[in-house]
């Protein structure tokens, strides 16, 4: 079990996502100050390219709630 956020938009123009992407990198810096780790640092990155070409190549099983939340949101 793990915490998790899902944000349902009526509409996802450039000002909402402008706003999301800024809400979201605020949340990445203020956790990395309060851990004392640089977010935004080489290793950090490579990490997330693999771990997202991992999720890209599926296989990878949710929970039911997650599972609800990807058919909701592509079908």
């Amino acid at each position: 079990d793990r915490p998790s956020s899902t944000l349902l938009l009526d509409d996802l123009d450039a000002r909402t996502l402008g706003a999301l992407i800024a809400f979201y990198e605020h949340r990445v810096f203020v956790n990395g100050v309060l851990l004392g780790i640089n977010s935004f640092d080489q290793f950090g990155v490579e990490l997330g390219k693999e771990m997202a070409k991992a999720a890209e190549k599926g296989g990878q099983t949710f929970d039911p709630s997650t599972d609800d939340l990807i058919k909701r949101a592509f079908g």
